[in-house]
């Protein structure tokens, strides 16, 4: 059985900003469209991803849109129980990473997993030894946040290059940001 890589995908300002009020601080359509095909395109069209996420995120995100539509959504809490009354079925609840790992490996129909938030998961899964790949979007300008994506060491994640991630500058509604893309050292 192969092991689970854990990809982690954030957009970040430059104060390393990525929500305000349970919401995005940005309206960037092209950086969410990327968001969406990173997340849920699988090579094997037999298999889905798996999006990883703590319940704030899931709570984060519009009903219109719950649950993310061709993956495989995993919601991280303590309150499995609760949790589990709440969600539609098919959304997996779990107490933490290491479960939403071994679920993932026990499942045949998941080809790939992506981490997509809150603070605590994303730095809970940078510490993993599962640790792959950080995807972020590098906002550049500053907005008022409340959460963050947490600090990472540059020096054990290496900035390369991958198909289908846009290393070049691109700008939306007046906002310039890059795609990067640093994989663990």
């Amino acid at each position: 059985m192969s092991k689970v890589k854990l990809n982690l995908i954030a957009a970040a300002c430059d104060n390393m900003g990525i929500g305000i009020n349970g919401t995005l601080p940005w309206r960037l359509k092209n950086e969410m469209a990327y968001f969406t095909s990173m997340t849920s395109t699988a090579k094997d069209k037999s298999k889905q991803n798996a999006v990883i996420m703590g319940r704030v995120t899931w709570d984060c995100i519009p009903p219109k849109y719950k649950p993310l539509a061709n993956r495989i959504n995993v919601v991280l809490t303590r309150n499995v129980d609760d949790v589990k009354k709440k969600v539609p079925e098919g959304v997996e609840v779990v107490p933490d990473l290491d479960e939403a790992i071994k679920l993932i490996e026990g499942r045949s129909d998941i080809e790939g997993a992506w981490v997509i938030g809150g603070s605590s998961i994303y730095k809970a899964a940078m510490d993993h030894p599962n640790c792959d790949k950080i995807y972020l979007t590098e906002i550049q300008k500053t907005f008022e946040c409340d959460t963050f994506f947490p600090e990472f060491d540059r020096n054990k994640f290496q900035l390369v290059t991958e198909d289908g991630v846009i290393s070049e500058k691109q700008s939306e509604n007046g906002i310039d940001y890059y795609t990067r893309v640093y994989k663990k050292c």
